[in-house]
């Protein structure tokens, strides 16, 4: 018998939650490590989702995008504060700061895959509530972790190529950031949309695929490989 859809939705939130909310904090406490307490002074190197959570991006645009039946799911949460001037030295800094969260992303999903192994193996395609947790988690901090790379000002990748290019160049890049988010929803939008095609999830789709298969069988966790969810 298939789950409800509340069973297997219910699921997803708490994952959700927790690798957006360690996400952010890893920016933090990496920001302290180089020299920078801003986030610490403003309470957000926490592991309280609330202090992270952006009603705009974590709330009103994932729910609008549901409502009107989107072929992409997107959010986001309120951006750790970081002085980037502070950052000694700057420019591993800010690529480091840049790193810690998609870093600690792939750490979720690794503690993730092993924590399977406290569930029964997986009988006739169906999982307990706690091991779909954990493997949603698995699959959350995945792709999590790969769109946050992508080159693109103020995604954690375009930060680690600001801090990569080199004087004017650089410069330059930095200027994109302003327009970013605007640049990130038509990727994610326009192209399902007016092509019918997803270039975003075509793109990191198979990637996000093989690292999974390559958790899973790394921890000894192969036989979700064939779990339907």
């Amino acid at each position: 018998m298939n789950p409800s859809p509340f069973y297997s939705g219910s699921a997803w939130v708490l994952p959700a939650v927790l690798a957006i909310t360690l996400h952010e904090a890893a920016h933090g406490w990496m920001a302290e490590r180089f020299g920078d307490g801003t986030a610490r002074s403003r309470g957000r190197v926490t592991f309280n989702p609330l202090k992270h959570i952006s009603l705009r991006g974590t709330v009103l645009i994932p729910g609008i995008l549901l409502m009107l039946h989107s072929p992409v799911l997107f959010g986001y949460a309120k951006p750790v504060p970081v002085d980037f001037r502070r950052l000694k030295p700057q420019r591993l800094g800010m690529a480091m700061v840049a790193l810690a969260g998609p870093g600690m992303n792939i750490l979720l999903a690794l503690a993730s895959a092993l924590l399977l192994h406290l569930s029964p193996a997986p009988a006739s395609g169906h999982i307990g509530w706690w091991a779909l947790n954990f493997f949603h988690a698995l699959i959350i901090n995945c792709v999590l972790a790969l769109f946050n790379m992508m080159p693109i000002l103020p995604l954690d990748g375009g930060r680690v190529a600001r801090a990569m290019l080199p004087g004017k160049i650089g410069r330059i890049y930095a200027r994109t950031e302003r327009y970013g988010l605007l640049l990130v929803f038509a990727l994610l939008l326009v192209p399902p949309l007016l092509l019918g095609a997803n270039f975003v999830a075509e793109t990191l789709g198979p990637l996000a695929e093989r690292l999974i298969t390559a958790l899973l069988n790394a921890t000894g966790n192969g036989e979700y490989l064939s779990v339907d969810l």
